[in-house]
């Protein structure tokens, strides 16, 4: 399927993903009582928090992050991972990344899935700022000429 504006669009696979998201989310709340984010579930699994679901199964859910991704690129033989960046720049980027989530108080799964989803007043602000901010990040860097498009 074909979105006009969007030749690379994979809008099924969109949804699919979504749903799975969606789906791992509701299991996590519903059966362990807790958020999947991923922020809180890294913190708790390299034990910078003491707080949150047991280390085992955070240590489960951030090994299956990298692990899941790798197994959709094996049993796919069109999908293949490209990075644009260097190391350095993807090593600064996780670390804004990481700094940007604990300023936060959570992340954009966090609080843009299961927060948004319990209707979480402070979600709302937070993933409303997350995206002001990256919208506003891609409009200048294509202004500068960054990025093309």
């Amino acid at each position: 399927m074909m979105l006009p504006g969007f030749p690379n669009a994979t809008p099924v696979a969109g949804l699919v993903g979504g749903l799975l998201i969606g789906l791992a989310a509701a299991i996590m709340l519903l059966g362990l009582g807790r958020i999947a984010g991923v922020s809180g579930m890294l913190a708790r699994a390299s034990g910078i928090s003491d707080t949150g679901a047991p280390r085992a199964i955070a240590l489960a859910f951030i090994a299956g992050l990298p692990l899941g991704a790798l197994l959709v690129i094996l049993s796919s033989s069109s999908i293949r991972p490209l990075f644009t960046g260097s190391v350095l720049q993807l090593v600064i980027a996780g670390l804004l990344v990481g700094f940007g989530t604990r300023l936060g108080s959570g992340c954009t799964s966090g609080h843009g899935v299961c927060g948004l989803s319990r209707l979480s007043r402070r979600s709302m602000v937070a993933t409303l700022t997350f995206m002001v901010s990256g919208f506003a990040t891609v409009g200048l860097m294509r202004a500068f000429g960054f990025i093309n498009g």
